[in-house]
């Protein structure tokens, strides 16, 4: 699904260049769950970036689901952004002024896809994260739990190939961290790729397998024994 050869990533600082990637090599299979750890600086957020399409290597090979994505002008880079990747945040990005329902059917009106479609595509994905009742709340009127919520079916209401979810608990509770790491691993058993940046050792371990960056390269990948929320009995 993923493929990553020699990948590097440098920016200019003023007269300086900073090398951020330096030789990543990766690989994801479909339906894996995959936890990036790393500390601030570490690279994993342009990893992200370069992965969602919102930044491009200076060197090396990314494929996506059998395409190498490589010089995308902004147009065709959304476009695959919206066909291939779904996002989730630390900080939700939701539109304040727009209901739960029309947040989650956003992806689908950049797909073209009629007014009438959208909104029974992005109900039943709002009913997926138990969220049907609050379809006519605005942003304002939901919990942190319920905002990622929100997030989390948004993300897949264009049936995207890739889920990326940047600190996906980052801002909640730990009992609401644990509920929406158990929704996600429930989308993750229905057979969607998954990959999780987090700083958090306790939600890296309820993936299948944890990647360590440390100053641009991959210094551990490891399977891991899966820790399932439903088993924690303060859940």
């Amino acid at each position: 699904m993923i493929k990553i050869n020699s990948l590097h990533k440098s920016y200019v600082m003023g007269s300086n260049s900073l090398h951020v990637l330096k030789g990543i090599n990766f690989e994801v299979a479909e339906g894996e769950m995959v936890a990036i750890m790393g500390s601030s600086g570490s690279g994993k957020s342009t990893l992200l970036n370069i992965l969602g399409i919102l930044d491009e290597a200076d060197e090396g090979v990314y494929e996506l689901d059998g395409r190498e994505i490589k010089n995308l002008n902004e147009k065709v880079a959304a476009k695959y952004r919206n066909k291939f990747l779904g996002f989730i945040f630390q900080s939700f990005n939701l539109i304040n002024y727009k209901s739960a329902l029309d947040n989650v059917a956003m992806p689908l009106y950049y797909q073209g896809v009629k007014r009438n479609i959208r909104m029974e595509k992005a109900m039943h994905y709002l009913e997926k994260v138990g969220l049907a009742d609050w379809a006519t709340h605005l942003p304002n009127e939901l919990s942190g739990g319920q905002k990622q919520r929100v997030a989390i079916a948004r993300a897949l209401a264009s049936d995207p190939k890739v889920l990326l979810a940047d600190e996906p608990t980052g801002a909640l509770d730990s009992t609401t961290s644990y509920e929406v790491m158990e929704l996600i691993q429930g989308i993750n058993d229905e057979g969607k790729t998954i990959l999780v940046v987090t700083h958090e050792d306790d939600i890296a371990h309820m993936c299948k397998r944890i990647v360590h960056l440390k100053d641009g390269v991959i210094i551990e990948d490891t399977k891991v024994e899966q820790v399932r929320v439903k088993d924690k009995s303060h859940v």
